[in-house]
């Protein structure tokens, strides 16, 4: 778990690790904002600000790696 990502041009990995149920709901309004839908669900996004920052929302909801 990435926490205090910074903008970038790298491209990140961003998986869902853990489910919405029970987390705020704009946590949960966050993840589906990533473009993620269930747990193990992969999106490949770029390290703008938009992206860190919804990133640095959730960091103990997904699990970030720079794409390869």
């Amino acid at each position: 778990m990435a926490k205090n990502l910074i903008p970038s041009d790298a491209q990140l990995e961003i998986t869902q690790i853990k489910g919405v149920v029970g987390a705020k709901q704009n946590q949960r309004d966050t993840v589906r904002s990533l473009g993620l839908k269930r747990i193990g669900h992969t999106v490949v996004r770029t390290a703008d600000a938009v992206t860190v920052g919804m990133l640095n929302t959730v960091p103990h909801l997904v699990n970030v790696e720079e794409a390869k």
